[in-house]
């Protein structure tokens, strides 16, 4: 079953390439890669920075904090509770899926201004 789901979704994926291949120009494709990636910006800053914020102010509480912690905040995580990782973890999530918006927004901008060339 799982197979036969994933050749399915590799069909559509060809064939979902192929019709935005043929449907939109390369300054459409930008254009909708930048709204993307600025959609990712909004959605990742403010999450990750509140993110960063609670972290620091649960963990910093229990043991003194490596002097650059931020760069690999998720290794912390075992220091919380279970309450603290209930609350924390809305805002983990968000600013994750709002950094791959901004990935795959930059990534389709990037392509649509090279296809253009």
């Amino acid at each position: 079953m799982l197979e036969i789901t994933l050749v399915l979704i590799a069909v559509a994926a060809v064939g979902l390439i192929g019709f935005v291949a043929t449907t939109f120009t390369s300054h459409l494709m930008a254009a909708i890669g930048l709204g993307i990636l600025l959609l990712g910006l909004v959605l990742s800053v403010p999450t990750g920075v509140w993110y960063h914020v609670l972290l620091y102010r649960f963990v910093s509480a229990k043991i003194p904090l490596p002097r650059k912690w931020w760069l690999s905040p998720a290794t912390l995580h075992r220091h919380l509770t279970d309450a603290e990782q209930r609350r924390i973890r809305p805002w983990y999530r968000t600013g994750g899926v709002g950094f791959v918006l901004s990935v795959v927004g930059g990534l389709t901008a990037i392509a649509g201004l090279l296809l253009g060339r």
